[in-house]
């Protein structure tokens, strides 16, 4: 046997990524440090990942920038409170908890964003799944808990349209279905 794994010393022959695309397959998984033959994305599916992108840091920077104004929030809620079983001191520890667990979820889908757009760019249909799961939590989030948030309704429009990209048809071709497999009946 040989370094390469055959028992006759040939090169183990790959299949490129179009041609694993061609069979409803996800491009071949590469080793740390191997090269890899990668077929260019179409332009939606790039311009796709750099909304994904965008859409991402809009959402850090805006919880970033709400976390900065964790006094103004607090005496806000202060004002606003009518329960007499709450103090101040209440109310000031659950908005830093509240700031701070929304920025960490920001960081959170930007990274995953970043992650599975990446994914999407090599032609991974189950990443272009995830990142259709990924925009429409985003747009939920924006329509029922921060509707008249600027900048959330900023990233929520830069992932709906970062989606549709990659629905388009003249890009139908990078994500193909995968064939074969099992039987259907």
């Amino acid at each position: 046997m040989t370094e390469s794994g055959e028992p006759d010393g040939t090169p183990e022959r790959r299949e490129s990524d179009e041609q694993r695309r061609a069979k409803g397959l996800p491009p071949e998984p590469s080793m740390p440090g191997a090269a890899r033959d990668r077929g260019r994305p179409p332009t939606p599916v790039s311009v796709s990942f750099w909304l994904y992108v965008l859409a991402g840091l809009v959402l850090v920077a805006a919880f970033g920038f709400t976390l900065t104004q964790q006094e103004d929030v607090s005496e806000a809620l202060i004002d606003l409170n009518t329960t007499d079983g709450l103090d101040e001191e209440q109310i000031r520890s659950g908005v830093t908890t509240l700031l701070w667990t929304l920025f960490v979820g920001a960081v959170a889908f930007a990274v995953m964003f970043a992650l599975f757009g990446w994914k999407a760019r090599e032609g991974t249909r189950s990443a272009r799944t995830t990142l259709t799961v990924l925009a429409a939590i985003t747009l939920l989030l924006q329509v029922l808990l921060f509707p008249t948030s600027l900048p959330m309704l900023a990233a929520s429009f830069l992932a709906v349209v970062a989606t549709a990209l990659l629905y388009l048809p003249s890009v139908a071709h990078y994500f193909p279905r995968a064939t074969g497999g099992g039987s259907r009946r």
